[in-house]
């Protein structure tokens, strides 16, 4: 293989054994498996998750909860983006629950259900000030009104997302608009719902007496911390992904060459350059040129000059006279005693490690360890 991707599933079961070990009782794990699990492979992530006793799986959009369906039945799954009407009919075909987040697909989904004499689950999504989906706070009041009168909906849960958490003013000011929403809803309904709000970039504010019930977990469980500082800064979550090459060519150069497209490196003295096989049309970011380092045989060596679609360049002038063409590249993970972490790599880039891991592409194949626990 030119490049692959290793996923460790044990590590993944691990981390998600010890969330949940940290998280206040009772607390419903909500695991968000959206855009391929974040480039990990949905159907054996999603497997692994089912095993490990996950509460439920919330994707963003019809065609990634039909795949999940598809291997499993008996797993809610919630679909956390809005539907477009000629998919609404899949909410009952794949037994899936709705994010309600306006007036205007309440009747449709009253509609349907009339039709096909059931009841569509949902969780109504608040808006507390992101801007984003949802009902706007100030106006959810008649929408959580309608919804309890519509006889064909059955209200499940109770969700928002917050702006920054880092920003902890603003984040309590969202939890408040939050929680009076919640506490007008009469107590009956409010029983038992399921109400989440946090996810792993904002558990640093998780409120161990609050009104929320759930968490919902996406990066944190692939053991990437959205954040350094975090309630859960001190557990050792473990990389679940890796990301390798090989060195394809190893070339001399004279001094004042200058590298890549744009020319925007250039060497000072003689040099040897060695060419990974794989590119940004693989898994290495555009700009991480000139930033990054890659592993070979345990040593990091200076990515140089623009990373291409299919080629990155390394400068090796100080790596053994003996390293050799084929030799494994790791642009994400652990060679030896030293380590490159995903937040790094996308710091390097200028970008974010949600967008690294899902940049990760179909020509790059999954590798995938499946040891038990």
């Amino acid at each position: 293989m030119r490049s692959w991707a290793e996923i460790d599933l044990a590590a993944l079961e691990r981390n998600l054994n010890l969330i949940r070990s940290a998280l206040p009782q009772p607390m419903k794990y909500v695991s968000v498996v959206k855009a391929d699990a974040y480039g990990h492979g949905i159907l054996p992530t999603a497997a692994r998750l089912m095993q490990s006793g996950v509460d439920l799986f919330a994707v963003a959009n019809i065609k990634e909860a039909a795949e999940i369906r598809e291997m499993a039945s008996g797993w809610p799954i919630l679909v956390l983006g809005p539907l477009l009407e000629d998919e609404d009919s899949a909410l009952l075909e794949y037994d899936l629950i709705a994010t309600l987040s306006s007036a205007s697909e309440l009747p449709r989904f009253a509609a349907l259900a009339r039709k096909r004499k059931q009841k569509i689950k949902i969780h109504l999504k608040i808006d507390s000030g992101m801007g984003r989906l949802g009902a706007w706070w100030e106006e959810a009041g008649e929408l959580i009104a309608e919804t309890l009168a519509t006889q064909e909906i059955e209200l499940c849960g109770l969700l928002t997302h917050f702006a920054d958490p880092r920003d902890l003013a603003f984040t309590d000011l969202q939890r408040s608009r939050f929680q009076k929403i919640h506490d007008a809803l009469p107590a009956a309904k409010r029983e038992n719902l399921m109400v989440h709000a946090d996810n792993s970039s904002s558990l640093l504010n998780l409120k161990k007496d609050s009104i929320f019930n759930s968490v919902r977990i996406g990066l944190l469980q692939f053991g990437v911390s959205p954040q350094k500082e975090s309630l859960f800064s001190k557990l050792q979550v473990e990389p679940v992904l890796s990301f390798h090459s090989k060195l394809a060519i190893i070339k001399k150069l004279p001094a004042q060459t200058t590298l890549s497209y744009g020319r925007q490196y250039q060497l000072q003295k003689s040099s040897n350059i060695g060419i990974i096989s794989a590119g940004y049309g693989d898994a290495i970011p555009l700009h991480c040129g000139n930033r990054a380092d890659a592993l070979i045989r345990g040593n990091r060596y200076p990515i140089v000059g623009r990373v291409t679609m299919d080629q990155t360049l390394v400068d090796l002038t100080d790596a053994p006279d003996n390293l050799e063409v084929g030799e494994t590249v790791t642009l994400i993970g652990k060679q030896g005693d030293q380590e490159i972490l995903l937040t790094k790599l996308a710091e390097d880039a200028g970008t974010i490690p949600w967008e690294l891991l899902c940049s990760i592409t179909k020509r790059v194949p999954r590798v995938y360890t499946t040891n038990r626990e």
